[in-house]
């Protein structure tokens, strides 16, 4: 297993054990406030599941990559992998397509999840919500410096690094899985 692949694994390890704990915490302190049943957070449900798909299509990109060692994040987390797949032409054609819409999927995730929140209210209460509404805007914002055209080019080299980051992706997976058993506990 490669370095950077066994730093990947174990801050996955962590994010989830800090997550398990905040949840134990909660839950034997019974913190949550009541979820309130309305007629706009039944529809912000349905948006939420909308802004869930929109993400699994987002990161199902990046395992795609991953399991035909494309980009730099596969050379970087797996360098001496070699593909058990060559990605025949329906892969790689499924792949480029992932890529053209990337930013689309990337942008109506983020919108989707904001009118979620919206609907749902923040609670704030549950701190895993906060950090997931950072870390999409954190997402967000740095994706949108890799596409404004205007961009000086040392902006955008930063921006893809802090943009490019699975990291970011477990994190938001785990707080948001957690939050959202917090909410219905």
């Amino acid at each position: 297993m490669s370095r950077s692949l066994r730093i990947f694994v174990f801050y996955s390890a962590v994010v989830l054990v800090v997550a398990v704990a905040y949840y134990v915490y909660v839950v034997s302190t019974g913190t949550p406030g009541p979820e309130r049943e309305t007629f706009l957070s039944d529809i912000g449900e349905g948006i939420g599941e909308v802004a869930l798909w929109a993400f699994v299509a987002i990161y199902a990109r990046t395992a795609l990559k991953l399991l035909l060692g494309k980009g730099p994040l596969a050379r970087r987390l797996l360098p001496d992998y070699a593909p058990p797949v060559h990605g025949g032409a329906v892969l790689q054609r499924f792949l480029a397509y992932l890529d053209r819409t990337h930013v689309y999927l990337g942008i109506a995730a983020a919108a989707l999840t904001l009118i979620h929140i919206g609907l749902m209210g923040l609670h704030p209460e549950i701190w895993f919500f906060p950090v997931v509404l950072a870390l999409i805007v954190w997402q967000t914002a740095f994706g949108f410096f890799l596409r404004w055209r205007r961009m000086p080019r040392d902006v955008k080299r930063w921006s893809y690094s802090v943009h490019a980051q699975l990291t970011t992706g477990v994190a938001i997976s785990i707080f948001a899985y957690f939050g959202h058993l917090l909410l219905e506990s």
